[in-house]
């Protein structure tokens, strides 16, 4: 038979798919993902025992006294357990995902039983749906979605949809026919009697099928934990992947107390609304009374609604009291770099990255944010970090173990530098196993180790290696299989061995702790078949250093000794399962001075400059880099003690303010050409400080799609094309008077285009306007300008040289500026940009939007350490 290539075929459609229906996804993300949240703030919104005491409430309308009661238990048990959070986050996955799945459900099942068609069409959709591995639907979702609660969602409603259908279906069809035929009879229509007599007589069945969908629910919504959707089932796989069987046992409790609770109350509820249901419970209740009044005891509906409000209003209360309180701490807080700004960390399951993720976990919220760590296995983690989700992991092996991962995603992510390294990979083997001392020696020893290697994670890249090239190398891959599990049940099948002293080869890694527990062998590798020693970096995603400057600094700066990661591990073993921030804490207490170290915070008290104290008057007029240079300077005087002033001024008025000695100094001189005017006018008036960026130049601009205008001489007999305007910038810039005077005679212009005047900011609104309308336009424009980043657009060549030769930019101050300002004077001469660190800046400032200027260059120098030292030194 030949062979199917299925998979390629679904590897092509996930990929069409993600590359043309992604704002789709986007929105179905957007709308489970608000869903989740709105409900998730509602019921871990308040204090837990209140919301227990709400549950409760509930499940007494429903079933009476004595089970309200032990819902209230169980509930607090979990509480006790410090699981509130987490089953709080599984109840509202669970809740979101049945109701959707009901909305599609109910009407298909309808729809089936009314239609032999579609019910023949549906049932192999839905096997497929009931039969197809759980996991697998995570696959898509987590591709698709990333990770976290969607995918989790769209699993969930997927594998719980087909016994609602079935259910629904199964209840209108055993509705006995000689009451529809009666029905009809009377004249009454199929909608009606879809309504008023199918519908109620099947309702326990529809009711048995919902209920069906909630169990289904939450067994999936614990898988959903492997793609981060949170909630007990995050801590499930974490017990799994770590053989933490206290946490295991812990979070089963918690999923079997939902779980009851859950069945209980649908039961209950489906008895309420079912018309059978209401007698058979009503002939019950009359039965129990005379034995057992008090727990058959059910509150009226008044009565319920009554508790639950008061109930909600008391834990709403204290929750924003709680809130105002914590607000009021972050606030005093000197060392609140974060300011509760959110950090999501992901980790795989392995020492150094459970070590220095909890590690940051614990410096980040010191310095103000808050954080959320995911527990994930490498594929989702990559999948994860590379859209977003995640906004950094510190555990990537490069540049061989993760290799695939990298070379997948690297085109999204940001790699932030190795902390540790180098490292090795290796198969060991205990010390008691003689005569096996290299990798060539395993070959023909398989029985003694039952034909079997080990392994950690399938997904981890130190997998792929030791399958495709290790055991080629040496021969092995016929003898031996390799044992896919995780890291914890690899070592503690390493440790079950050793106790029995049985012959055991594992995959292991330096470092590692066991080497410090355990008297193990690294197994040679003479062929250097696991390649060269490896680094541990930490990679976020694309962006994140824009995002958060700072932190992106810390996580490059980053280092740690192989002292201090191995005595970080062992306090976070000693700490026990779950307790990891704990250990950190202990360690960071045995290592005084680490936490200022890894996350430096600047104190309040900059360096002064020598002239500290003075007020400095800076101008400016609004062009993109005059806006970026002033803002950087007034950041960087606040530092350095200096009182700046601001004021945006058009360029004849501010040239005549520095003549005048009322500004002291502006950024932004064109010269030798387009402020020639001024410096001529003003001749011995002012200073020139001399220039911190050039050549630029000045140009008409087009749009790419305008064929057949690539010149200014291109222009002459198209004037009609263009509506005779060429769309200029203020009247009173230099550049204008060029272009007026000049550029428009030297190529026969002058008679036939108008050269409007109006600002730099409706010049470019007119570009954007005429690009969005493919129309033609012609603009005036400047190197540098950011609009050559944003647009496809064409500079207009001039080979009469009528714009003059290309100019520098200066600083242009009032005269006697250095004698008043002899340090800002020597800052300001020896003031260079880059044109990358030029535009950068603008974009910086163009992304924090009209208003913010200021605080955008703050961020650009935050993203550009050291850029305040360079360029306003202060000499101790």
């Amino acid at each position: 038979m030949p062979r199917i290539h299925f998979g390629d075929w679904i590897e092509n459609l996930v990929d069409w798919l993600q590359s043309h229906l992604t704002w789709v996804f986007d929105i179905v993300k957007a709308v489970l993902g608000g869903m989740y949240d709105g409900v998730d703030a509602v019921l871990g919104g308040g204090e837990p025992l209140l919301m227990a005491g709400i549950l409760a409430v509930i499940a007494c309308w429903l079933r009476g006294l004595l089970p309200g009661a032990l819902a209230f238990v169980g509930l607090a048990l979990i509480d006790s357990l410090g699981l509130w959070d987490d089953a709080m986050d599984t109840l509202s996955l669970v809740l979101v995902a049945a109701v959707i799945t009901i909305v599609f459900a109910v009407p298909l099942g309808i729809w089936a039983a009314r239609s032999n068609r579609v019910s023949a069409q549906l049932r192999p959709v839905l096997d497929v749906m009931q039969t197809m591995p759980a996991f697998i639907y995570l696959i898509p979702g987590v591709m698709f979605f990333g990770v976290g609660t969607t995918p989790g969602l769209l699993a969930t409603i997927i594998f719980a949809m087909p016994p609602g259908v079935r259910m629904t279906e199964l209840g209108i069809r055993q509705v006995d026919g000689e009451l529809i035929e009666a029905a009809e009879a009377f004249g009454t229509g199929p909608r009606t009697t879809l309504a008023r007599v199918q519908l109620p007589l099947a309702l326990p069945t529809i009711m048995a099928g919902v209920n069906q969908v909630i169990m289904l629910a939450l067994s999936m919504v614990v898988i959903g934990g492997m793609a981060g959707a949170g909630g007990l089932g995050e801590q499930v796989y974490s017990a799994i992947t770590q053989l933490k069987v206290g946490l295991a046992a812990e979070s089963g409790v918690a999923v079997v107390v939902l779980a009851m609770y859950l069945d209980r109350m649908t039961g209950a509820l489906g008895q309420r609304v079912s018309p059978l249901g209401r007698r058979a419970a009503a002939k019950a209740a009359v039965a129990a009374a005379s034995r057992f009044r008090l727990a058959h005891y059910k509150p009226g509906g008044a009565v319920a609604v009554i508790g639950v409000v008061v109930l909600a209003l008391v834990a709403g209360g204290m929750n924003l009291t709680g809130s105002d309180g914590s607000a009021q701490t972050a606030a005093g807080n000197s060392t609140n770099v974060g300011q509760g700004k959110k950090i999501n960390i992901g980790y795989i399951p392995w020492d150094e990255g459970t070590a220095t993720t909890y590690l940051w976990k614990e410096l980040l919220e010191q310095r103000g944010y808050e954080t959320d760590v995911k527990q994930l296995d490498p594929g989702p983690l990559y999948s994860g970090v590379a859209r977003g989700d995640i906004d950094f992991q510190t555990d990537a092996w490069l540049p061989t173990t993760h290799k695939a991962y990298w070379d997948k995603y690297s085109s999204q992510l940001d790699d932030l530098g190795a902390w540790y390294g180098p490292t090795s990979l290796e198969l060991t083997v205990p010390s008691y196993v003689k005569g096996i001392d290299s990798l060539a020696d395993l070959k023909g020893q398989g029985k003694k180790f039952g034909g079997k290697i080990i392994g950690i994670e399938a997904s981890a890249g130190m997998m792929g290696t030791l399958n495709k090239s290790v055991l080629k190398a040496y021969g092995l891959d016929g003898e031996y299989k390799v044992v896919s599990s995780s890291t914890s049940s690899m070592l503690a099948e390493l440790d079950r061995s050793i106790k029995k002293r049985e012959p055991v080869v594992v995959t292991l890694w330096s470092p590692h702790w066991a080497y410090g527990k355990y008297d193990l062998k690294k197994l040679k590798d003479p062929d250097g078949a696991w390649g060269k020693g490896e680094q541990i970096h930490t990679v976020a995603h694309k962006g994140f250093a824009e995002k958060d400057p700072t932190v992106a600094k810390w996580l490059k700066d980053f280092k740690l000794t192989e002292t201090q990661l191995t005595s970080l591990e062992n306090d976070i073993r000693a700490a026990g399962e779950g307790q990891e921030q704990d250990g950190v804490r202990a360690w960071l207490e045995k290592n005084p001075g680490l936490v200022d170290k890894l996350a430096p915070v600047a104190g309040d008290a900059k360096a002064q400059g020598r002239d500290a104290g003075k007020t400095v008057d800076l101008g400016y007029f609004p062009w993109d880099e005059a806006i970026a240079a002033t803002y950087l300077w007034q950041n960087i005087l606040e530092d350095r003690g200096y009182k700046p002033n601001v004021e945006q001024l058009d360029p004849g008025p501010l040239y005549t303010s520095l003549a005048q000695g009322q500004l002291d100094v502006q950024l932004d001189g064109w010269l030798p050409t387009t402020h020639k005017e001024y410096v001529d006018r003003f001749k011995g008036k002012l200073d020139d400080l001399g220039a911190w960026y050039g050549p630029t130049s000045l140009e008409l601009t087009v749009p790419s799609y305008v064929k057949g205008v690539d010149s200014l001489a291109d222009l002459k007999g198209r004037g009609e094309e263009f509506g005779g305007k060429i769309i200029g910038i203020e009247a009173s810039a230099g550049m204008m008077g060029t272009l007026n005077k000049s550029v428009l005679k030297a190529y026969g212009l002058d008679g036939e285009y108008k050269v409007v005047s109006s600002s730099t900011s409706s010049m470019l609104a007119e570009l954007d306007r005429s690009i969005k309308k493919r129309e033609p336009v012609v603009v005036t424009l400047w190197t540098p300008h950011w609009a050559y980043g944003k647009y496809d657009l064409k500079k207009l060549k001039d080979p009469d040289g009528a714009w003059g030769k290309g100019e520098q930019i200066h600083t242009v101050a009032k005269k006697d500026f250095g004698r008043e300002f002899p340090e800002l004077n020597g800052w300001l001469k020896n003031f260079k940009l880059t044109e990358e660190q030029l535009a950068s800046l603008e974009v910086e400032i163009q992304k924090g939007g009209a208003g913010n200027e200021k605080e955008s260059a703050r961020r650009w120098m935050d993203a550009h350490p050291g850029i305040e030292d360079k360029l306003a030194p202060v000499t101790g």
